[in-house]
């Protein structure tokens, strides 16, 4: 097996200007990549970690997406978020040492695996990692934020067109086509994180798609009318942020 600093280049990564190395001196990345181990691929329904683990490291999102929930003791799960390439998980775990939540794989899969106490080293020795890392947890916290707002007093119509509009913002930040993705979780899953009912999201995706204001494929979502989609997640803005 190769070193990890010749399997792994982080300035070649199609994510890096938006994950933790990004800002740092070359130098500084190459230390940084130094530590990072490639895990093999996890395919869907595969759990990155489960809610009690120890935490070992952290994950950065490479390739694909992950559904985050918590469970209770009589099986029932909670969804409390989605993590798309460029994206940075398991910070719940810094307050006791263990994950709160699961992570699980909506597709095929690829992560950077950073263990703690190698990147906690490398945080003293390089200060502008320790911003990223505090920039990282910041826009965690801002992230929580918008998701208490996107779902306090608003109606089903504008918690899906808020949903929509935050992945389109996520997936134009990526790169990729801000009108046109798939949706990698399933209608329960949506549901299950917005709060409402699965007949409730296929119904609202439904008249949206009957107004054009999207079009629905399977999967597949085209953004028809982006001010449209906008005027209808409001009137609150900040609930969309991603």
């Amino acid at each position: 097996m190769q070193p990890s600093s010749q399997r792994n280049s982080c300035q070649e990564c199609p994510v890096f200007g938006l994950c933790l190395p990004y800002g740092l001196q070359k130098h500084e990345v190459s230390k940084l990549s130094a530590i990072v181990k490639n895990r093999r691929p996890l395919h869907i329904d595969e759990f990155l970690y489960v809610q009690g683990d120890s935490c070992q490291s952290l994950y950065a999102v490479k390739s694909g997406s992950f559904r985050s929930f918590i469970g209770n003791s009589e099986g029932d799960e909670q969804t409390i978020g989605f993590y798309l390439p460029g994206e940075f998980m398991g910070l719940d775990s810094l307050q006791y040492g263990r994950f709160t939540c699961t992570l699980i794989a909506l597709e095929t899969c690829s992560v950077c695996e950073l263990p703690l106490p190698r990147l906690n080293e490398l945080c003293s020795e390089i200060p502008g990692l320790q911003f990223q890392m505090m920039r990282t947890l910041g826009k965690e916290i801002a992230s929580d934020h918008a998701k208490i707002l996107a779902l306090g007093h608003r109606s089903a119509k504008c918690r899906i067109a808020g949903f929509l509009l935050t992945l389109s913002r996520r997936y134009g930040a990526l790169g990729f086509s801000g009108t046109e993705f798939n949706l990698s979780m399933r209608r329960y899953d949506i549901a299950n994180f917005l709060g409402l009912t699965i007949e409730t999201v296929s119904r609202q995706l439904a008249d949206l798609n009957k107004c054009g204001i999207i079009t629905v494929k399977q999967r597949g979502v085209q953004i028809n009318d982006l001010d449209l989609l906008k005027s209808l997640a409001e009137p609150n803005p900040l609930a969309l942020a991603g």
